[in-house]
């Protein structure tokens, strides 16, 4: 990118972010506008004074595999502070019968671990498993998960439906075959390598976002809180001013790159088709120390919970397509999860100190009529882009998605001025 020329980056979520950093890498002059009074986004970090603990709003997973990930944190300078298991074993529990077991695949990628009945979830067989090469059929379209798998029987209880409601953040059955088959391509299709399952530690913010700004900040890259823009101005094929609330800007030869969520991006551009329909997730934290020898993830099925989450001082609980339950009074809801805890961790203890954390729009639905909506990142303006987990990844709505959106948007940038 020719030095000297100016991007307007709005929105300092993770796609943001990525595209901020991409773009000022490439020599860009970049100007990046926040409209709340902090970066991140959906992925934060906070000190909850319920708890006396800083904590992520949610348990944000990312895979060893994750490329944009890698290279995100690799300019940033914090990719070891991504911690998790040696290998990838998933551990699970179900608490309808007891049972307990690990899902432990091999570290190649010749998937050998299919063939032993040790590794592979009880009750499943070998040709269940290899039935999932059918999701590699999928194209985009309107091809379900259920379309391609059969949804009946222990396979689909104990395999399919856990993972991928956790990865979809919407009803397996209804979730898009192809996005399924993108996700499993880049991670269980690659090996264990690939999918180890990953955490930032100590947290969010000091991993994804603070190193970001701090990067940012250093190569004098201003940043602007509060700044929510109100109005993108156009004329012929190109945006000419942005409106903060003070009256329209000119932005000259500048690009921008709009990375805010679809619902904003709707109403600054009317016509512009995005997701409808969202899936809520909700977690849980409780101020309690696991117990020794507690696994650091565990799956359950049959329960309300669904991932357990072992922290240093405090046990964390995922739920990903919760709109069921979203709306279910907090403390009930925290007494349906803390029996699910400790029935799981063998934890006697009453239950302690919680804060519940609602996200009513957590993703976009990842349904097939969804995933069509999601628009690209190019606009029909010439110097407007788009960035963000729910335009067209070819991933759900991940972290991973989130930061290659941005690296989209960037690269467009520079292809415009290139010509």
């Amino acid at each position: 990118m020719t030095s000297g020329h100016t991007v307007h980056v709005i929105g300092a979520g993770l796609a943001g972010l990525s595209a901020a950093v991409e773009l000022t890498r490439r020599g860009a002059q970049v100007i990046l506008h926040e409209a709340t009074p902090r970066a991140g986004g959906r992925c934060r970090s906070y000190f909850d004074r319920t708890l006396g603990q800083t904590v992520d709003n949610g348990n944000h997973f990312v895979f060893s595999g994750n490329e944009a990930v890698r290279r995100y944190l690799g300019e940033l300078g914090t990719a070891d502070q991504l911690e998790g298991p040696a290998h990838a074993d998933f551990a699970f529990h179900d608490l309808s019968d007891g049972s307990r077991w690990t899902l432990a695949v091999n570290d190649g990628p010749l998937p050998w671990w299919v063939f032993d009945a040790r590794r592979r979830t009880p009750g499943t067989t070998l040709a269940e498993h290899l039935a999932l090469a059918r999701l590699a059929l999928s194209r985009r379209g309107p091809a379900t998960i259920a379309d391609r798998v059969d949804s009946n029987g222990t396979f689909w209880d104990r395999v399919v439906d856990p993972m991928m409601l956790a990865v979809l953040n919407c009803p397996p059955s209804e979730g898009s075959a192809w996005l399924a088959w993108r996700f499993l391509r880049e991670s269980f299709a690659r090996g264990g390598r690939a999918c180890r399952t990953m955490v930032a530690v100590p947290t969010l913010d000091a991993v994804f976002i603070d190193p970001a700004l701090a990067w940012l900040r250093a190569r004098q890259v201003p940043v602007h809180f509060g700044a929510r823009l109100r109005d993108l101005k156009m004329d012929g094929d190109h945006v000419v001013a942005l409106d903060f609330g003070a009256g329209p800007e000119a932005v000259g030869d500048a690009a921008v790159v709009l990375a805010v969520p679809p619902w904003v991006a709707q109403e600054l551009i009317a016509d512009l088709v995005v997701p409808d329909r969202f899936c809520a997730i909700l977690n849980a934290h409780f101020a309690c120390a696991p117990p020794p020898g507690a696994r650091p993830i565990t799956a359950l099925i049959g329960g309300t919970a669904q991932w357990v989450v072992c922290h240093a001082g405090r046990i964390s609980v995922t739920i990903s397509g919760a709109d069921d339950i979203i709306d279910l009074d907090r403390e009930a809801l925290a007494a349906r999860i803390w029996k699910d805890i400790a029935a799981t961790l063998g934890c006697e203890a009453p239950m302690p100190t919680y804060q519940i954390v609602k996200e009513k729009r957590a993703t976009f639905a990842a349904t097939p009529a969804q995933d069509a909506r999601r628009p690209a990142a190019r606009t029909r303006w010439r110097n407007l882009f788009l960035a963000g987990d729910w335009t067209q990844t070819g991933l759900p709505a991940t972290i991973e998605g989130a930061l290659r959106s941005g690296e989209a948007a960037a690269q467009l940038a520079e292809a415009s001025w290139r010509g």
